[in-house]
């Protein structure tokens, strides 16, 4: 699929985001979790051999096949599920990093499980994603995750196994001579648009297109944060806003996949801060499973813009991380339902407690379900003072 300079220039780029996520530097010994499916091989060969050169210690790991994930599900019983690993603490207690590269041989294998089973699942793996959440405040971890294209995610798509792997070499700039160059340059563009719209303090949007006429309420004590060095690639600004000011109709225009379901057209009405009704073109119990699995799940978790002069992902790929970096004719945005990422909150990490999370309206929930809308739209700040000012339109940020 890709030719060993091209592997070459992916890991190098996925170890400078890795570098970028992470607010202490790296040091030689630290020890970086390599997860990968197996189509993606070739890509994790060359991140451990790269970390090997680095002086790192790369812990390589194989993700479930499809059909281990069904077994798991099929046949565990609820204790299996909810038991963690021994050893899993420890391991993630030493962990330094973590390199994910996302290369699905299948997209809808779990459509016919249970959806309580899998959210029982994901809940009993919460303490690993405390810890990672600790050190990544300490600044002893940080992650990056990637895509690596599969017959899979091509013919979800519609797109032929080329044209997608076209998409994501131009997408993550493997087609420049300098890719980590590349990078560096749109993180300083980033950089100053984030300033911008940090300026504008606790206002409202609003948001407003053929499907959409939304308020989010922006909050305090927050900050826009644009390329984190989490994603590869990522192209969103984006902000946890106060949960409890949501107000408005919001609907997806591009499908989304989660647990092997397809949904697509999701509407959502929202009222102080809830979703009080939920439509979808299919799936409707699922959708609305998903959305009262936990107190948090039917809140918003984080509200986000993409700029269509920096995004060159012009079609659908059937993936969130691409879908919701998405370019194309009119930009696009997406809100999250679910859990808010506290790197948007503007003090230190550890003044973050669960009582102010509560207070500022950061959620938190087990669910995070980015839900993506592509009509050309405008997005306009509402001051306090009552000042109007047009951020985003025609796809892009005024500034």
């Amino acid at each position: 699929m890709y030719d060993t300079p091209t592997l070459e220039r992916y890991a190098e780029i996925l170890f400078w985001a890795l570098s970028r996520a992470r607010t202490t530097p790296y040091k030689k010994s630290d020890i970086i979790l390599v997860n990968y499916d197996i189509d993606g091989l070739p890509l994790a060969e060359e991140v451990c051999s790269l970390l090997y050169d680095r002086g790192m210690i790369p812990v390589p790991r194989m993700n479930e096949t499809p059909r281990m994930q069904v077994d798991k599900y099929t046949k565990a019983n609820n204790k299996r599920l909810t038991t963690l690993i021994p050893g899993q603490r420890d391991l993630y207690n030493h962990l330094n990093g973590s390199i994910s590269v996302y290369a699905p041989a299948s997209l809808a294998h779990l459509a016919n499980i249970d959806p309580e089973l899998i959210a029982m699942h994901s809940k009993a793996q919460q303490p690993i994603r405390t810890i990672m959440q600790t050190r990544e405040d300490m600044g002893a971890f940080s992650w990056t995750l990637c895509m690596f294209p599969t017959e899979a995610l091509a013919s979800q798509a519609g797109l032929t196994l080329e044209e997608y792997a076209r998409q994501i070499e131009t997408a993550c700039y493997l087609n420049k001579p300098d890719p980590t160059l590349e990078w560096r340059q749109f993180a300083r563009k980033v950089d100053e648009l984030t300033e911008w719209l940090d300026s504008f303090g606790d206002c409202t949007m609003q948001i407003e297109s053929e499907s959409v006429d939304l308020n989010v309420r922006i909050g305090q004590r927050r900050k826009w944060v644009g390329f984190t060095g989490r994603n590869i690639p990522s192209f969103e600004l984006y902000v946890s806003p106060d949960m409890h000011h949501t107000n408005g109709v919001y609907k997806s225009t591009l499908p989304t996949f989660r647990s092997g379901n397809i949904i697509g057209d999701i509407q959502l009405i929202f009222k102080e801060g809830r979703v009080t009704k939920v439509t979808a073109d299919h799936n409707q119990a699922f959708v609305e499973q998903q959305l009262n699995q936990d107190t948090g799940a039917a809140l918003v978790g984080e509200f986000a813009l993409v700029d269509k002069r920096f995004s060159p992902i012009s079609k659908f790929m059937a993936n969130t991380l691409y879908d919701e970096n998405h370019g194309g004719e009119n930009g696009s945005m997406h809100i999250a339902l679910g859990n808010s990422y506290s790197n948007t909150f503007s003090g230190n990490a550890e003044q973050l407690t669960e009582s102010t999370r509560k207070t500022l309206g950061f959620n938190s929930s087990a669910l995070h379900w980015d839900l993506i809308n592509t009509e050309e739209k405008r997005v306009i700040a509402l001051r306090p003072s009552g000042k109007r000012v047009t951020v985003y339109e025609n796809g892009m940020f005024t500034l």
